[in-house]
This record gives structure tokens, sequence and C-alpha cells, in this order.
């Protein structure tokens, strides 16, 4: 993960699956972790991981459906210092969740961190985010926003990369 430092950092982990990324977040030095998993067996997965890693008492597991779930993930999504978002590929989740993330006060320092794939395309504004950062791996490409000044959220069929 190429997001140090993650020392003291509140994450939250969306479409968390397993929660690989936020575990690598709270070993690493986050303090708290928040994972978002909308599917059972992967929740209790995720849930058995935790307290397997005795990482349980640091982290919080929501079983909301994304992005519409972001409404009422709204407080601990607006006080984090990192999200991470890595939705299925080939829908427009990504590009749904940023909608929405956009839209939300966040913190001036936060980072969103989307995984997707290559062609799934996502704009360099989304509301207040902005990408700052675009990296490819093979068919992954890893894009980093961070808050901006206000603008208008980019629908569907406008998109830049």
């Amino acid at each position: 993960m190429a997001l140090e430092p993650l020392t003291g950092l509140r994450v939250v982990d969306l479409y968390a699956g397993s929660g690989a990324l936020g575990i690598e977040a709270l070993s690493r030095g986050a303090d708290r972790a928040d994972f978002v998993e909308s599917n059972p067996r992967a929740r209790e997965t995720l849930e058995r991981n935790l307290s397997e890693l005795a990482l349980s008492s640091r982290a919080t597991v929501w079983p909301f459906q994304l992005p519409q779930g972001l409404n009422r993930l709204r407080s601990q999504v607006e006080r984090a210092d990192l999200v991470l978002v890595d939705p299925p590929y080939g829908g427009d989740e990504a590009r749904a969740a940023l909608l929405k993330l956009g839209a939300m006060g966040l913190l001036p320092d936060m980072r969103v961190v989307v995984e997707h794939h290559g062609r799934d395309e996502l704009p360099d504004r989304c509301g207040m985010l902005e990408r700052v950062r675009e990296r490819s791996y093979g068919e992954t490409r890893v894009s980093t926003y961070r808050p901006g000044s206000e603008g208008p959220p980019l629908d569907h069929e406008e998109s830049a990369s």
C-alpha cells in the first residue's frame, strides 16, 4: 500500500470483501477502520479475519449496500482521513460511490483511493473531490482523490482521464 504514513488515521474501507485493505491500514498504524460489506459470507470472513488478528476492538463492520448505504455512514466518512473504495469491476459503482462521497463534507486532508478496472473510466472531478494521482498496474488502476474547490459532479457521460 503506497499510502504511508497511516499512523493515527481513521479509515473507511468500502466494498471491503475480506477486509484486506482496511486490515492492512490497521496493521500499519491506523487507529480505527470502518468496513462496509453487504455480502453476508464476505462479512463473516471479514469479522473472522479481524478477530483472528486481534483487531476487532479497532474496527466496526457495517452491512450496508453501497453506494446507497453511504448516507447511513455519513458521520464516519466525514471524519475519515482515508477512504478506500474497491467495488466490483465492470460497473458504475466506483463512479456512483465517488458522486456520493464528493457531495459530503470531507476533511481537507482526506484521501479517497479507488481501485478500478482500466476500462472503468472515472472523472477527474466529482463534487468536491478531484483526482490528484492515477497509477496503472496491468488492467487495474488506482485513482487518488482529494477534496478541492467544490464544483458540480460530473454525470455519467462526462469522464476525463
